[in-house]
């Protein structure tokens, strides 16, 4: 068995008042450019999933949130060719500000029903149905 690494990202489906969800495009240039995903990044040395989506929500979208914001809803464990992707899912309903595209991507507010409308990473899928349950 080859040594796969476990990259640990942390997601957040953000929650506005007509329980739409917040999806963000994957910008020109990176891997998987094109598709829609839930917002997050990479959870970095000595931080926490939690800790790691305030930072990762300041920088994309320009919002502010507390951790008892965060709740803890399913996790996604997917095999890419190069590694292994462990996500954390986040439910935030509560944050300050607008969010807004602060690193060129698009953003949308999405009904559940049409989530599968977005393509999105094959992470990212499963995800939906818990979503759809939820609200």
């Amino acid at each position: 068995m080859s040594e796969r690494k476990i990259v640990l990202v942390a997601a957040c489906a953000l929650i506005d008042t007509d329980n739409r969800i917040l999806l963000a495009q994957r910008p020109e240039g990176k891997s998987l450019a094109g598709l829609w995903e839930f917002p997050g990044g990479k959870v970095e040395a000595g931080e926490t999933p939690e800790e790691a989506l305030i930072r990762e929500l300041r920088e994309e979208l320009g919002i502010e949130t507390k951790v008892a914001c965060l709740a803890p809803l399913t996790f996604a464990s997917h095999t890419y060719e190069i590694f292994h992707l462990l996500m954390p899912l986040f439910v935030c309903r509560r944050y300050e500000g607008i969010p807004q595209g602060r690193e060129g991507q698009a953003i949308k507010w999405v009904k559940p029903a049409a989530l599968r409308d977005y393509p999105m990473p094959p992470a990212d899928e499963p995800l939906i149905p818990i979503l759809q349950d939820l609200l």
